[in-house]
């Protein structure tokens, strides 16, 4: 296994650090991204949020994404691309989630790297499509795009079903930040093409 490259180390490491100092100080209340509305939000939170997690499963499937997926495309295209495109995806989930509790009055807050997650598991899809990958669950070995497809199908379900206490539209929107990213560095619609 090769060495997990240190822009993916450091933000796992990071995580796991704060994920601790949770337990005993509710770093929550300050950094997580709370609506509008509530009286509770500020501007950082659209970035810390990414960096809390609400428990010790959400931090280890988003920790293992993050490994999987995010230490082959950091290799791929070095620090400053990778720093970028997860900052994207972070972005346009808290943009998502924002328009999200708006529309729903919904105050809850939003946590996780889940949104910059899912925009690498968006990028790894398109950029290895036929690479075949053995998630967790299900235990199935699948093209990556047929496990982005799925994936990205059941947020879509889930968010519209109704409410389950989790962020789906921040995941579909760390999808759409991750999508946009990707098709401004190849100067594709809705971006004019850039000058070489």
């Amino acid at each position: 296994m090769p060495p997990i490259p240190p822009i993916t180390k450091a933000l796992m490491l990071i995580c796991t650090a704060l994920f601790c100092v949770s337990l005993f100080v509710p770093l929550a209340a300050w950094f997580a991204l709370w609506p509008l509305d509530s009286g509770r939000f500020m501007p950082w939170q659209v970035l810390s949020y990414a960096f809390l997690h609400g428990g010790m499963g959400h931090l280890f499937f988003n920790m293992l994404g993050l490994w999987m997926f995010g230490s082959e495309l950091e290799r791929l295209w070095g620090h400053k691309r990778y720093i970028n495109f997860l900052l994207a995806g972070a972005l346009a989930a808290a943009a998502s989630q924002i328009v999200f509790t708006l529309v729903t009055g919904s105050m809850a807050p939003t946590v996780g790297a889940s949104g910059s997650l899912y925009a690498l598991l968006l990028a790894f899809g398109m950029l290895f499509p036929n690479r075949t990958i053995m998630p967790l669950f299900p235990p199935i070995p699948m093209k990556a795009k047929t496990f982005v497809l799925i994936f990205g199908g059941l947020e879509f379900l889930l968010g519209i079903s109704g409410s389950s206490g989790v962020a789906h539209f921040a995941h579909l929107g760390g999808m759409l930040g991750g999508w946009l990213m990707i098709r401004y560095w190849r100067g594709q619609s809705p971006f004019e093409r850039r000058r070489r």
